[in-house]
């Protein structure tokens, strides 16, 4: 299960509450590209709208690189909107969670699994500036705490 793309800045942005997975429907050559590692998810994010058969998933503004073999690509829209699967009864969970005031569907990573290319998202809420700087005291408390350690150990 090769991890494709990291989205480092959602764990430090959001609150992440629950974690689902969803297969993305891509174009060949997109596949290709993605599976190649040539994806950004600077600014992406997952929606939920109506559809044909009701309420659909779908992933924006994720930048998929036009793949370097595929020749001439007219009209080809990097960060073109694309649709994600998920079950109905998990559809039907977040369209209910997502009513919530500041709850938001953000992605974190992409992945394959065997041939099949899987996007992993969670539901989150938006942080405030004060918690950023938790959590980035936390962080800087912690990695004090590792080289003390290390140091007390080679000692």
């Amino acid at each position: 299960m090769p991890t494709l793309a990291n989205n480092r800045r959602a764990s430090f942005d959001y609150d992440l509450l629950e974690t689902y997975e969803a297969g993305v429907v891509l174009l060949g050559h997109e596949a290709k590209s993605a599976k190649a590692g040539h994806i950004n998810f600077g600014g992406a994010y997952v929606s939920l709208r109506s559809g044909q058969n009701g309420p659909e998933l779908w992933l924006l503004n994720a930048h998929i690189s036009p793949y370097r073999y595929a020749g001439k690509l007219p009209d080809y829209d990097p960060v073109r909107e694309r649709k994600l699967l998920l079950n109905r009864k998990e559809i039907a969970h977040l369209l209910g969670k997502t009513q919530e005031k500041g709850l938001t569907l953000v992605p974190l990573k992409m992945y394959t699994k065997r041939s099949f290319v899987k996007l992993e998202f969670a539901l989150g809420r938006g942080k405030k500036k004060y918690d950023k700087r938790e959590s980035i005291k936390k962080r800087e408390v912690e990695r004090q705490i590792r080289t003390l350690t290390k140091r007390s150990i080679v000692r």
